[in-house]
């Protein structure tokens, strides 16, 4: 049957096609990276044909060769009855238009923090001079790598609990040559970090899924490593130890930003007394809020 079907789908859009119908078709669950079974279906067939993500549309006529259609063929199977994120069988995310090495060790990137790294988080660090980073959660050290190259004067700490992330961020960390600016530590959030440093800015794509939606997530996402993920009965066991100490760790300009995702009520209801700025991304995405150090300090300290 397989032979047969090489035999018939030749090119990339016959595969791009075949691929999303069979996705429809098994029910797959998507938003690792891509929202729909076009989206990822194509995100597969490029990648198993070793091209760039960003292919001319010309080339979508072009056709395969025998050992390029069967491996997208088992590549496909592959997502439908293995459930995994198309990432951990690539071992390959994009993040903030960056390529970042992924396994199971570590969440798939997918934050939209990346858009605000590309605008170097403007307007809100202005024009001044950003001398000190820090990542909190960093898994695969897709935010902490993003950053240095958004702020190549800077010096970033990327820190993770878990060793097994730390060794994946560290694969990420030589692949982009950065081990002189971005430093791995592993610390129970700030626990670890250098008595009395502090940064220009703190971001954090924590833990924050409750443990009711946890439960109840589709395959995909029980593929990812639970520590990443799961937060509680209402997902802010991570986020109010993160806001209890930030404080101590903001210089007096600078600010904090925290992925919340579905626990924004939560937070909200949790901290009412709290003005979260609540960011808005032109690529989608919500549950972001952002704090200056000033109202950490009016807010978060007694």
């Amino acid at each position: 049957m397989k032979s047969e079907l090489t035999d018939i789908l030749t090119t990339v859009l016959d595969y791009i096609r075949y691929a999303t119908s069979r996705f429809q078709a098994a029910g797959l669950s998507f938003g690792h990276g891509t929202a729909t079974a076009l989206d990822e279906a194509a995100a597969l067939v490029l990648h198993a044909t070793h091209s760039p993500h960003d292919l001319p549309t010309g080339f979508f006529a072009a056709t395969l060769l025998p050992d390029e259609r069967e491996a997208v063929v088992r590549l496909i199977e592959r997502r439908i009855t293995e459930r995994k994120p198309l990432a951990y069988l690539t071992h390959e995310a994009w993040f903030a238009g960056l390529a970042f090495y992924v396994d199971e060790r570590v969440l798939v990137p997918r934050s939209p923090i990346a858009e605000l790294i590309e605008r170097r988080f403007s307007p809100w660090l202005g024009e001044r001079p950003v001398a000190d980073i820090l990542d909190l959660c960093t898994g695969s050290g897709c935010i902490a790598v993003a950053s240095a190259y958004a702020f190549p004067e800077a010096m970033v700490d990327a820190v993770d609990i878990s060793t097994d992330a730390l060794a994946v961020a560290a694969i990420n960390l030589a692949r982009h040559d950065l081990g002189e600016s971005v430093h791995l530590i592993r610390s129970d959030l700030y626990t670890g970090l250098p008595s009395g440093k502090r940064y220009d800015l703190i971001v954090s794509n924590p833990p924050y899924v409750n443990v009711a939606e946890w439960e109840n997530l589709p395959g995909e996402y029980h593929a990812e490593p639970r520590l990443g993920l799961e937060a509680g009965t209402d997902g802010l066991d991570c986020v109010r130890r993160i806001l209890m100490d930030a404080a101590e760790r903001l210089k007096p300009d600078g600010i904090l930003v925290v992925e919340v995702g579905s626990s924004a009520e939560a937070l909200e209801a949790a901290y009412p007394e709290i003005p979260f700025l609540w960011l808005e991304f032109v690529r989608g995405g919500d549950g972001v809020f952002l704090l200056t150090a000033e109202q950490v300090e009016q807010y978060l300290t007694e």
